[in-house]
């Protein structure tokens, strides 16, 4: 009779191991299905981040030739201001010479003077709008240069 209990308890045992040994089995494919996933999902991963790392390459090369592109019109546009204040001193001096045309013929002040101008000096609007022109090109040189707006 205890040969037939161990006997009933041996196979109460080997039942219960085989039950677990389906269970793990089932895990491990489990297990095996999730890895299949994720080494997809890290190739995916990885190529997501190769196309990142162009793209950030890509963009760099496009920013130095922005900056190289907007530094020579900066350059541009600072020489053309120049020129712009050399033709307003020029303009300034030739009204000057008028006025004193004007005066040496005896004829009023007044009358040499363009109507834009007997509100203030002639030459103030110029001068402003000159100030401002050199204010926004140094500005747009500090920026280029990377400094302070």
């Amino acid at each position: 009779m205890i040969n037939a209990l161990i006997e009933i308890l041996v196979c109460v045992l080997l039942v219960t191991t085989i039950g677990y040994c389906i269970v793990l089995d089932r895990r491990l494919r489990a297990l095996k299905a999730d890895e299949t996933l994720m080494r997809k999902v890290i190739t995916d991963l990885v190529g997501a981040t190769d196309r990142a790392e162009k793209a950030v390459a890509s963009l760099r090369g496009i920013v130095a030739v922005c900056d190289h592109t907007i530094s020579g019109r900066l350059l541009d546009a600072e020489r053309h201001a120049d020129e712009l204040a050399a033709h307003i001193r020029s303009g300034d001096d030739v009204i000057a010479r008028i006025a004193r045309i004007v005066e040496s013929a005896g004829g009023a002040r007044a009358a040499a003077e363009p109507a834009y101008a007997r509100d203030g000096e002639p030459a103030s609007r110029a001068r402003e709008t000159l100030a401002a022109a050199q204010a926004f090109a140094e500005r747009a040189h500090r920026r280029a240069q990377g400094g302070v707006p």
